[in-house]
C-alpha cells in the first residue's frame, strides 16, 4: 500500500497531510477565508497559491496530498505542481470522486457541487482524474458516503473498484453527516470475492465532532488507514472563532488554537493522517506545530467538554456561508 511510505518517513509532520479543498476553487465554507485569500481569485491566482502551499508543505515534511473532483481545479493544480517537480517521488496522492463541481468558478453560485455515487459517475470522473494525475494517483475515494449511499450496495460498482485495486490503486471512501459511524461500519462490511473492498476511510473528527471515533478505531483495527478531515471544524476552532477552553489550553502551550486542535486529533491511536486545510503558508506552518504539542490529562479533560451532539454540529456546518 502507498501509505507504507508514511510509516517509514522520518519527519515529525509525515502524518499531517495537506487538503486542497480551500484553494482549488474560489468559494468554500471555511470561516475567515475571505481574509486568507486575495480579492483576485482567478484560476492563475489560486494555482499560484496552491503551488505555494504545496512547496511549503513538502519542505516541512508533509507527504500526503488530498484533492477531489469537486474541489474546483485542485487536481489540475496538483498535477501541474507534480509535473514541474519530477524529483518529488515520495508523496502519496489521494483524490475523490462522487461529487461534480458545478459552480463555474464562482463563489456566488447557487449550487457548488452535485453528489452522484453511480457507476457512470465513477467511470466519467475516473477518466477525468486519470487525464490529470495519471499514475501519480495512489488513492481514489468515494466522496462523502452516508448510510443511504448506493455506493454501499452497488455490486457492479464494487466490481469495478476491485478491478482498480487489483491494478494497484488503493480504494477508499470518505464520510460526512451525523451518521458517519453507521456509514463507516456499513462500508467495513463491503466485500468482493470475500475480501474487504476499502483500504482507507476519511472522516470528520475534531474537538466539536467526536462521534465517529469508535467506528474509526474499528476501521483501524480492521486494517484501514484512517485519514481525518475537518480537524479545524471549517475554521470554528481557529482564532478568532475558537471556544474559550481551546484558547486557554493554547495559551498554556504557547502555540496556536489550530495546532492544539489538530494535536488533539493526531494523538488518537487510530489516526493515520490528519489533514491541514490551510489557505496560507503561515496557517500551514502553524498547523504543523501540532506535531510538537503535548497535552496533559487536565487539558484533555477541558477540551473534551467542547464536543457537540452530531445533529447540532452538522446543522451548524450546513449554515456556514460559501465565501
Amino acid at each position: 500500500m502507498p501509505f507504507a511510505r508514511l510509516a517509514t518517513a522520518t519527519t515529525p509532520t509525515c502524518h499531517l497531510g495537506l487538503g486542497l479543498a480551500a484553494v482549488g476553487r474560489p468559494g468554500y465554507i471555511t470561516l475567515g477565508r475571505d481574509r486568507d485569500l486575495p480579492a483576485d481569485r482567478s484560476v492563475d491566482a489560486l494555482r499560484a497559491r496552491t503551488h505555494e502551499l504545496l512547496d511549503a508543505a513538502y519542505a516541512q515534511g508533509v507527504r500526503y496530498l488530498d484533492a477531489a473532483r469537486s474541489y474546483g481545479r485542485s487536481e489540475e493544480f496538483l498535477a501541474d505542481w507534480l509535473a514541474a517537480r519530477p524529483e518529488v517521488t515520495d508523496v502519496v496522492v489521494g483524490s475523490k470522486w462522487g461529487y461534480t463541481y458545478t459552480a463555474g468558478w464562482s463563489a456566488d453560485a447557487e449550487t457548488h457541487e452535485v453528489k452522484d455515487h453511480t457507476l457512470a459517475t465513477y467511470e466519467r470522473q475516473r477518466a477525468e482524474t486519470d487525464a490529470l494525475l495519471g499514475d501519480r494517483l495512489d488513492l481514489y475515494q468515494i466522496h462523502s458516503v452516508t448510510p443511504d449511499s448506493p455506493a454501499l450496495t452497488d455490486k457492479d460498482l464494487h466490481a469495478r473498484l476491485a478491478e482498480a485495486a487489483a491494478e494497484g490503486l488503493t480504494v477508499g471512501f470518505s464520510t460526512s453527516g451525523p451518521a458517519q459511524a453507521d456509514a463507516i461500519r456499513a462500508a467495513l462490511e463491503v466485500t468482493v470475492d470475500g475480501a474487504p473492498l476499502f483500504r482507507t476511510v476519511q472522516s470528520t473528527y475534531n474537538a466539536l465532532e467526536t462521534s465517529a471515533g469508535p467506528a474509526l478505531a474499528q476501521a483501524h483495527d480492521a486494517g484501514l488507514t484512517v485519514i481525518v478531515k475537518e480537524g479545524m471544524a471549517n475554521g470554528r476552532l481557529a482564532d478568532p472563532h475558537a471556544p474559550a477552553a481551546l484558547r486557554e489550553v493554547a495559551e498554556e502551550t504557547g502555540l496556536g488554537c489550530d495546532a492544539v486542535a489538530l494535536a488533539l486529533v493526531l494523538r488518537q491511536p487510530w489516526a493515520g493522517v490528519v489533514l491541514s486545510g490551510a489557505a496560507t503558508a503561515a496557517q500551514l506552518s502553524s498547523n504543523l506545530h501540532a506535531a510538537a504539542v503535548d497535552l496533559d490529562e487536565d487539558q484533555l479533560a477541558r477540551l473534551a467538554t467542547l464536543a457537540e451532539e452530531p445533529p447540532a454540529y452538522w446543522d451548524r456546518r450546513a449554515q456556514l456561508p460559501w465565501h
